[in-house]
């Protein structure tokens, strides 16, 4: 496993104002070189590249930049959606204030879609294994045989 000069193609510019592993680029220690290149092998010797720093230092850095662009994230996406709700509440009456809260509340926990059991009467998620075992349903008696 020896160079072979191909990582040259991918060679990757310093990044101004984050660093290197944030943006992306990953590391071959046997090339010595920062390439950008998506898979976890080196396309030059093969070697498996580094993706996080070894520096506990750069390692902090790292998962504190990670954690605020989730957050950054995570609130440009809270913000896109009271918008939208503001959008559609200018539109409507009274009516839009109590369907408001349940539509944000359906998206933040990804509800899905619920299905009356015809036996029973209860709403599940996954019918077809509730109806394998609801004991209202006539085809799941079973005739029990006394030795």
């Amino acid at each position: 496993m020896t160079c072979k000069g191909i990582c040259v193609r991918y060679k990757a510019q310093k990044p101004v104002g984050t660093g290197r592993y944030a943006s992306g680029q990953r590391r071959c220690q046997i090339c010595e070189i920062f390439i950008k290149w998506e898979g976890l092998w080196c396309p030059c010797c093969g070697y498996r590249l580094r993706t996080k720093p070894r520096n506990l230092k750069y390692k902090a850095k790292l998962r504190a930049r990670v954690e605020a662009d989730s957050a950054e994230a995570e609130t440009n996406s809270i913000a896109a959606m009271e918008q939208e709700l503001v959008a559609e509440a200018a539109g409507k009456t009274k009516k839009a204030k109590t369907t408001k809260a349940k539509t944000t509340k359906a998206k933040t926990t990804k509800s899905k879609e619920k299905t009356l059991c015809e036996f029973c009467k209860k709403s599940y998620v996954f019918i077809d294994k509730h109806l394998k075992k609801c004991t209202k349903n006539p085809e799941n008696e079973s005739i029990a045989i006394k030795a």
